[in-house]
């Protein structure tokens, strides 16, 4: 196999460039059938024979066809375009930004080569009237413009070098460095913009006389996922938890920190109005019954008696409900909470005792704006907030939300580097190179800015949480509109696929909160979403009541439970709605957000529905006797 995968009537002949991306990664298969130095020697053969190497005049940089010697040049600099392929760049040599034709920056390269032509005005595309280097930047470069402190009023014309440095066209002043802030480098990759590296700062004369490139063999390719919908902020903290030595800084936890001891409060609070409205209703009841049977008003008896209710409480915690109720109804929970919170403490957790908030809580499915987490914090208000207060992880997983303003987050994970995962494969050379990204929107964000959405054209694959138990919850949404929660989950997930961004992009599914569903499927029918309304599934009473102690597991004696069908066919439904919107197909699968190990196969699944994306156009192509396999769309 002197040029790799190829026929013998193939060899010497260029490789077709739809499958250049794959040069030098063995499929599944080839290593299954050799050995792996075998396969190493076939990769190395497969990357360096001369057949299989990029012909310079199939580049265009700049508008001009390259050289062999441009080429050479281009590719030999310490910090080259990554994965350069046949077609049409724009280069700003002075800057060392790189892009394709018509599209931002996609990565910063070695500054002041000579390649290529003169760089054009509208070479990205740009709409904002602001130049750089002669170039019209686009809004997303506009942004970081503006996060690292550059006076953009008036449609200024700038000079930008290669360290970042940058002046006012026509003045010699500098102004500063873009680079300085680290916001500026923070929020570069979320919007897609790239950033420099030592490597790029090297000029094209050090370029030319350097024939290694060390950086460029280090440096990886960054891989995005996007996660949204339910839940995604206990699955991300699952992943820095996972892929990261310091999960958290000292600021992260400090908010996690407020955000628990405030909602602590607005937790009661949801109790405390369901306490009232349960109370009034029995009071209601009794005095129908009173009006309907004249014969009672004769009976002896204080009417104070009839006055009390299981939900009633002691005129001292009567009272300090009723503050807490009217802090929440002016708006100004946040100011008193939890500044007083250690003050106010046993007296929360004296009221969360009282057996008329335990039995608001029984009926906490008719609550519902109160989390499943409440009970979880309720029970230890009195350690949460003291001063010397510590999160632990499940303190942080089961915190809402990641920061205060939970808008945007990320964490980089690098595959190999992770212990857990046993399935890595060391022999592919490829996998080590490669970086991903796994960046979360919460849901109130995309409502929020949807144009957030334009800056993700380059995510390789879109996660879509959906908790399986939202199915008979309801919510407000901004409009003050009690809605279904699965029914606007189905409503995000048809805006995504339908998202112009995301035209091409696959689309995995996590179905979450599973042990929720087996809980309460029994009491609460599927149906009871309009969306669900065709679910009739055909089980035992036994499942359907309840009573078997197998109800919500699967065996060899009674199949599926209630629960397993009912999330089957949530999943089913989604497929169904991304085919009809996309005819493609929508990936499955099921993730328990609070154990780790699921979370981490969950993204590794994601990481092979990216590598199988990638492989399609090599091994179904019918001119190679390899193939791989092609991972199922339901992955359990």
């Amino acid at each position: 196999m002197p040029e790799g995968r190829k026929c013998l009537p193939c060899i010497g002949r260029p490789v077709a460039e739809s499958r250049r991306g794959a040069l030098g990664r063995g499929s599944r298969l080839l290593r299954r059938l050799l050995s792996a130095a075998e396969v190493d020697l076939v990769m190395r053969s497969e990357r360096q024979c001369a057949a299989n190497q990029l012909r310079p005049e199939d580049v265009y940089v700049n508008g001009a066809r390259l050289a062999q010697e441009e080429l050479a040049v281009l590719q030999g600099c310490p910090c080259p375009p990554s994965r350069l392929r046949p077609g049409f760049y724009w280069y700003d040599k002075v800057s060392g930004f790189w892009g394709k034709e018509g599209h931002k920056p996609h990565c910063i390269i070695s500054p002041n080569l000579s390649v290529g032509g003169n760089l054009d005005e509208k070479a990205s595309n740009g709409n904002t009237g602001i130049l750089v280097n002669g170039r019209e930047i686009t809004k997303s470069e506009l942004q970081i413009l503006k996060l690292a402190g550059v006076q953009c009023a008036g449609k200024p014309h700038f000079w930008l070098n290669a360290d970042g440095t940058y002046q006012e066209e026509g003045q010699k002043t500098v102004k500063g460095r873009i680079w300085d802030k680290p916001i500026v480098k923070l929020l570069s990759p979320v919007l897609s913009l790239p950033t420099p590296n030592k490597a790029a700062n090297q000029s094209g004369v050090e370029a030319a006389s350097s024939g290694s490139r060390p950086e460029y063999l280090e440096q990886r390719t960054i891989q995005k996922l996007l996660l949204v919908g339910s839940g995604t902020s206990t699955i991300l903290k699952q992943a820095k938890f996972s892929y990261k030595s310091k999960p958290f800084s000292m600021d992260e936890c400090e908010d996690l920190k407020l955000i628990i001891q405030s909602n602590i409060y607005r937790y009661l609070g949801t109790l405390l109005e369901g306490r009232e409205r349960f109370e009034e209703e029995v009071l209601a009841d009794r005095r129908k019954l009173n009006k309907d049977d004249p014969s009672s008003s004769g009976h002896s008896g204080s009417e104070f008696c009839a006055e009390v209710t299981e939900y009633s409480i002691v005129p001292r915690l009567k009272a300090f409900s009723d503050w807490i109720l009217k802090a929440m109804a002016i708006g100004n929970l946040e100011d008193i909470f939890p500044a007083a919170s250690r003050e106010y403490a046993p007296l929360v957790e004296e009221l969360w005792k009282d057996p008329a908030i335990q039995a608001t809580y029984r009926r906490r499915s008719e609550l519902p704006f109160l989390p499943s987490a409440a009970s979880y914090f309720l029970d230890r208000v009195v350690d949460i907030s003291r001063t010397e207060y510590e999160l632990c992880d499940m303190d942080i997983l089961y915190a809402d939300g990641i920061t205060s303003s939970d808008g945007l987050a990320s964490t980089d994970i690098s595959f190999p580097q992770l212990a857990l995962d046993v399935r890595v494969d060391e022999s592919d050379p490829h996998d080590t190179m490669l970086r991903y990204q796994l960046i979360r929107i919460s849901n109130k964000g995309l409502r929020e800015n949807s144009k957030w959405l334009q800056m993700f054209d380059d995510v390789r694959l879109v996660i879509f949480c959906v908790a399986v138990s939202d199915y008979d919850e309801y919510h407000e949404d901004v409009n003050g509109t009690i809605v279904n929660k699965m029914v606007e989950s189905r409503q995000l997930f048809e805006s995504l696929a339908l998202h112009l961004t995301f035209e091409q992009m696959d689309f995995l599914l996590l179905l979450t909160k599973f042990d929720l569903l087996e809980q309460k499927i029994g009491k609460s029918p599927l149906t009871a979403c309009d969306w669900f309304s065709e679910f009739t599934p055909l089980v035992s009473r036994n499942l359907i009541n309840g009573s078997s102690s197998r109800s919500t597991r699967s065996s060899s004696n009674t199949g599926a439970s209630l629960a397993q069908m009912a999330a089957h066919y949530i999943g089913t439904k989604f497929k169904r709605l991304f085919h009809s919107l996309t005819e493609r197909k929508l990936y499955v699968s099921y993730v328990n957000a609070l154990d780790q190990e699921s979370v981490c196969s969950a993204i590794r699944y994601g990481r092979e529905i990216v590598k199988w994306e990638e492989e399609k156009p090599v091994f179904n192509s019918s001119e190679t006797v390899y193939s791989g396999e092609e991972p199922s769309s339901y992955s359990h």
